[in-house]
């Protein structure tokens, strides 16, 4: 069914604990945070709603819910760099090292550990990040060229469960981006454009049996949040009522947020863990296949951008996202 161990992945966020506990300060704090600011928002609006009748009193206290959702939202976006960097790119760092069997400190060392360990792949945070989206416009494009098939089978319907089928399969590689970064470490690359290559001609030449792993995941993914979502439901509708001006809507957008927020902080990593094991496991003694290169060369601009700029890096040409690179490294 899946080529990965649900218990052996249990294990690791076990043994990855101080990183665990870290995301949970953050991702709940983040959730926190747009509790805070949007009942402060509402706040505000219900105090400038007091100047007229109940009507305006009701839709500026919306407005400034909704205003202080926004703020919170935008705040977030400008901190993605950091959260990739620090906290996603460190965890999945430790958790290499973990499956290849290497020992890392405890505790709050481990953190350190493994944060220097990506300062020393990707000395700038705006490499990574730029990285991070190019490598997820190749994944489309494999997964376009695995399931591309099947879209020219002469079956009734096949056209419409197509549609629905990449849809599917678009959720379901929303971490694969975070497995291939993971190659560079665990090849201690330093060219991580060059790494990044080698580890997509690898996802796509195991492209079916990947999708297979990454599809079930999605499916306990997004399941497990689903039902933290519907827990949620009450407590965050008790949360609105308390703000001023109380709308329906906002026990929605908490319960999504405090959903959002259990994912990225205890079931992402596990899914990670789990995809690391089925890639790791897939990769074991093979050479990137030419053919492989050649049909994403073919169909992916992405994929030949990053080409060109582990060219660069290579041979000391500054790139687009950081300083002059090092030359003579290579994956």
């Amino acid at each position: 069914m899946w080529n990965f161990s649900m218990r052996r992945s249990l294990a690791l966020m076990v043994q990855t604990m101080p990183f665990i506990l870290l995301r949970c300060a953050i991702y709940f704090g983040i959730a926190l945070a747009y509790i805070l600011f949007t009942g402060m928002g509402a706040g505000v609006g219900w105090s400038i709603g007091a100047l007229g009748d109940d009507g305006f009193q009701t839709s500026a206290s919306i407005w400034g819910g909704v205003a202080g959702f926004g703020i919170t939202a935008a705040i977030l976006y400008f901190l993605r760099e950091y959260l990739l960097y620090m906290v996603k790119a460190g965890h999945i760092a430790v958790l290499v090292y973990l499956i290849d069997g290497q020992p890392l400190p405890e505790g709050r060392s481990q953190i350190a550990q493994a944060q220097q360990v990506v300062k020393s792949r990707y000395a700038q945070a705006n490499v990574l990040f730029a990285l991070d989206q190019i490598v997820k416009g190749v994944i489309v494009a494999i997964t376009g060229l695995v399931q591309g098939v099947a879209s020219i089978l002469p079956i009734p319907g096949i056209s419409q469960l197509m549609g629905l089928v990449r849809a599917f399969l678009r959720l379901a590689v929303g971490l694969v981006d975070e497995v291939i970064l993971a190659y560079a470490i665990r090849t201690e690359s330093q060219n991580p454009w060059s790494s990044a290559q080698t580890a997509l001609v690898l996802y796509g030449q195991n492209g079916k049996n990947m999708l297979k792993n990454a599809a079930w995941l999605a499916l306990f993914t997004y399941g497990l949040a689903f039902l933290v979502f519907l827990v949620m439901l009450a407590p965050a509708a008790a949360v609105v009522y308390m703000i001023p001006g109380a709308w329906s809507a906002g026990g929605f957008l908490f319960a999504l947020v405090f959903a959002w927020a259990v994912k990225a902080a205890l079931i992402e990593p596990f899914a990670i863990a789990c995809m690391l094991q089925a890639y790791f496991q897939a990769i074991e003694g093979q050479e990137p296949d030419q053919e492989w290169e050649d049909r994403l060369d073919g169909v992916s601009a992405k994929f030949r951008k990053l080409k060109d700029k582990a060219a660069d890096w290579a041979s000391g040409r500054p790139t687009d996202d950081a300083e002059p690179a090092r030359a003579g490294t290579g994956s």
